[in-house]
C-alpha cells in the first residue's frame, strides 16, 4: 500500500516551501521537486484552497506557507490533497456494503482502528522535523 503520487508530490512541495522559508514561483517549485509544472500547479491550487499555502500574483508573485513548518503536519498535507485518510473505501459515509450489512462490521472496526493510528502518526510529523 502506498500514498498516492499526488500526496507524495504535495509533501515534496510543502517541504521545499518550508525549507525555503520564503516565497517561491511555481516553475522553481516544479524544478526543485521534479514534478511537472502542470501537476505542481494542480497540487498548489489544492494546498491554497485548504489554507496551507498562500498564492501571490504579479511579478513578485509565488507561493509560501501560511503558517510555520512546525504547525503543518504530514496529515494536513495528505488530507488536503486526498481528503480524510481512510484505509478502506468501506469506511466512507456513502459506502454501501456489498455484503448487505448495515452499520459497522468487525472488518470496518479493524479498518477504523488502523486508520486512526495512521492519522495520528501522520499528525506527529511536522515539517520542522522533516527539514
Amino acid at each position: 500500500m502506498h500514498i498516492t503520487l499526488e500526496s507524495d508530490y504535495a509533501i515534496r512541495i510543502v517541504q521545499i516551501l518550508a525549507c525555503a522559508n520564503n516565497r517561491m514561483d511555481a516553475k522553481t517549485i516544479a524544478e526543485e521537486t521534479c514534478v511537472t509544472l502542470r501537476f505542481s500547479l494542480k497540487i498548489l491550487r489544492k494546498l491554497v484552497t485548504e489554507g496551507l499555502v498562500k498564492s501571490y500574483k504579479g511579478s513578485q508573485g509565488g507561493y509560501e506557507l501560511t503558517r510555520p513548518a512546525k504547525e503543518i503536519s504530514l496529515k494536513d498535507v495528505v488530507e488536503a490533497v486526498e481528503g480524510e485518510y481512510k484505509l478502506s473505501r468501506c469506511l466512507a459515509d456513502d459506502y454501501v456494503c456489498t455484503r448487505g450489512r448495515s452499520g459497522n462490521c468487525r472488518i470496518q472496526d479493524a479498518f477504523n482502528e488502523v486508520s486512526d493510528v495512521v492519522r495520528d502518526k501522520l499528525a506527529e510529523y511536522t515539517f520542522d522535523k522533516l527539514m
